[in-house]
């Protein structure tokens, strides 16, 4: 696929690995949508480094878990830029309970954003994609998708989730459109996580470093380039699920 056009919503890209997805992709001269939920100013800083690089882009405020609110975002994009062409599926939530501490409220809210919200993202963005001709997709997944994590219990079973998503989609929507994902081990440390214990997970990968949001936007825009793939994860840990 050749990026220079194509209109991208990327998900959860007012910061973190969300926005350095969004920024590559308005460098290779794609059109963005940047969601954010909360984070409005950090969203608005976001859009203002995308329309730098000579596209348009617009910031669009959603609650993902919430079902209506996905709908209405589609609609605005429909009304902003009349189709889709990327989609990445970056938003997520990661809260650190091990498995006797987690609430139902924990597992609802992790769900409903992590999974939920990004298989309802894929199908509002596959039905406009098949408008045009096709489309391509990644979902951001996490390398505990693959190798469980027993501090991180419903972040690893929503990320699996994830991974089943891509590979169900793949085959429904093909071949117009393809999905993928890319499974990031550790690129930004969370905010609940100690310098400490940081420079020690580096320890458990292979490259004994830990990776950088560059990594993972390297990956995600192999997956969108490349048209000869679709069904696949793309793990990009260092090796650390290996070991």
């Amino acid at each position: 696929m050749e990026l220079s056009g194509k209109i991208a919503l990327v998900t959860g890209s007012a910061h973190r690995v969300g926005k350095h997805i969004a920024l590559r992709l308005a460098q290779e001269g794609c059109q963005l949508i940047i969601h954010y939920n909360h984070s409005k100013d950090e969203a608005f800083k976001a859009l203002d480094e995308v329309k730098e690089q000579g596209v348009k882009a617009i910031a669009l405020q959603a609650d993902l878990s919430r079902h209506e609110e996905i709908i209405n975002l589609f609609e605005e994009i429909d009304m902003e830029f009349q189709g889709l062409d990327i989609l990445v599926n970056s938003a997520a939530i990661l809260q650190p309970k091990g498995f006797l501490e987690v609430e139902l409220s924990d597992w609802n809210q992790t769900m409903a954003l992590n999974l939920k919200a990004a298989f309802f993202c894929l199908q509002q963005a596959a039905i406009r994609m098949q408008t045009r001709g096709g489309g391509a997709v990644v979902n951001i997944s996490d390398v505990i998708g693959l190798r469980p994590w027993a501090k991180y219990p419903v972040h690893s079973i929503s990320k699996a989730g994830v991974e089943m998503l891509t590979k169900v989609a793949a085959i429904d929507l093909a071949p117009e459109i393809r999905v993928n994902a890319v499974a990031p081990g550790p690129v930004l440390a969370p905010d609940s996580m100690s310098p400490t214990r940081w420079e020690e997970l580096a320890k458990g990968s292979l490259l004994r470093r830990n990776g950088t949001p560059q990594d993972v936007v390297n990956a995600v825009v192999f997956l969108l380039k490349n048209d000869y793939i679709t069904g696949e994860t793309l793990v990009v840990d260092g090796g650390m699920h290996l070991i």
